[in-house]
């Protein structure tokens, strides 16, 4: 069967989903449990969940709103389950998500945001323009003005370094992309360094971003 991916307003994710998003998420080292999705729940407008014969095999909380003005895509954490499918469902979820984006900011490019723990989170961002942090390239001035603008957005405000992106945590559980690539080998060393100073023990994160564009994201709103 093919993946299946619904996204739906968070007001609407019942008890039971939660405790299957849960289960799922146990396998993997973020350490999602009910409560801390409950939580998420009230602090996010969308959920996607993305389904295999019915069985949960991935979620994402994200947003979609405008910072000073730009139109932003942020996702506020996501999870999927480790199956040999399980790069095939991050892309579903992105997609879906990109679906949702075309129809809140038709013809505009869109910034989107998230945390991530390790580096298998970069697949979430692929296909993007001008991702930061990136190999070979100094953030400019305007770029860690943004990081510091999503720092402040997921809660953290004044904990990120705006030259590594890299945001302090503070040993509580966080929301990141917890996924974990079929072939974590092919990671290019490049990408896999700018995780050398996150802690993983204290919960610091990466935050990552970078541009969907326009005629992009009009290839998702095909059938919508």
């Amino acid at each position: 069967m093919s993946i299946e991916v619904e996204t739906k307003d968070c007001t609407a994710l019942s008890d039971a989903e939660l405790a299957e998003m849960a289960d799922i998420a146990a396998a993997g080292p973020a350490a999602f449990d009910v409560g801390f999705l409950s939580k998420q729940r009230e602090e996010w407008v969308l959920i996607s969940q993305a389904r295999d014969g019915g069985r949960l095999l991935g979620f994402s909380f994200c947003t979609l709103e405008r910072i000073g003005g730009t139109p932003s895509l942020l996702i506020g954490l996501a999870s999927v389950k480790r199956t040999a499918k399980r790069d095939a469902v991050l892309r579903a979820l992105m997609a879906d998500q990109y679906r949702r984006a075309v129809l809140a900011f038709p013809d505009e490019d869109v910034l989107v945001g998230t945390r991530l723990a390790d580096a298998s989170g970069f697949q979430a961002l692929k296909g993007l323009e001008d991702i930061v942090p990136r190999p070979d390239h100094r953030a400019t001035g305007e770029e860690r003005a943004w990081g510091r603008r999503l720092a402040k957005r997921f809660g953290a405000e004044g904990r990120i370094d705006d030259r590594t992106f890299i945001l302090g945590g503070d040993g509580q559980v966080c929301g990141v992309v917890d996924h974990e690539a079929t072939k974590p080998d092919s990671i290019a060393p490049e990408i896999a360094a700018f995780f050398k100073g996150v802690d993983s023990g204290r919960r610091d994160s990466l935050v990552v971003f970078g541009w969907a564009m326009a005629e992009d994201l009009a290839s998702h709103a095909v059938g919508r």
